[in-house]
């Protein structure tokens, strides 16, 4: 049995367990051990996790399986464009992987979007996440290719995009 929430300041600390969690496994073949700590200490700290929800900069939603937190969420409008809004963040710790959750996640951030008046939702991938497949499943396509640098790394991503 599941639900979904939208998160609250109180609980940063799950959607970090979460994240680190995930991380270590989906990218530390992909971009090495120093990439993803310096990523999880630039993304993922407690303070930018708690401002982006206590400001409204992203809407988290948790999804709680019997009692526990096992995935997050997290999406807003884009900043360039209004009219898009974007999935920043998916994450299912990986033992629930399998059960649909991810699936269940972007409905409810695709639901939020049409509620909220929009129809195109974007999200990015790294070009080498085998992601990329789930999220063709779910009906967003490649639109463009581009690399944003996070200090002294990059992140070389598809940005995907899905009409509502």
């Amino acid at each position: 049995m599941y639900l979904i929430k939208e998160a609250t300041t109180a609980d940063v600390e799950a959607i970090l367990q979460i994240a680190h969690q995930t991380w270590w496994p989906t990218y530390e073949p992909l971009l090495g051990k120093e990439q993803v700590a310096y990523m999880l200490g630039e993304l993922y700290t407690p303070e930018k996790i708690a401002k982006q929800i206590a400001e409204n900069q992203q809407t988290f939603l948790v999804l709680v399986e019997d009692g526990q937190p096992v995935a997050f969420a997290a999406y807003s409008p884009r900043e360039e464009d209004a009219e898009i809004y974007k999935l920043h963040k998916l994450y299912c710790l990986p033992v629930t992987q399998g059960k649909g959750y991810g699936k269940i996640l972007i409905n409810a951030v695709a639901d939020k979007t049409r509620e909220a008046g929009k129809t195109t939702l974007d999200l990015n991938v790294n070009r080498y996440n085998n992601a990329k497949s789930f999220y063709e499943k779910m009906g967003f396509e490649v639109v463009y290719e581009e690399n944003i640098p996070i200090g002294p790394y990059w992140m070389n991503d598809f940005v995907m995009r899905k009409t509502l």
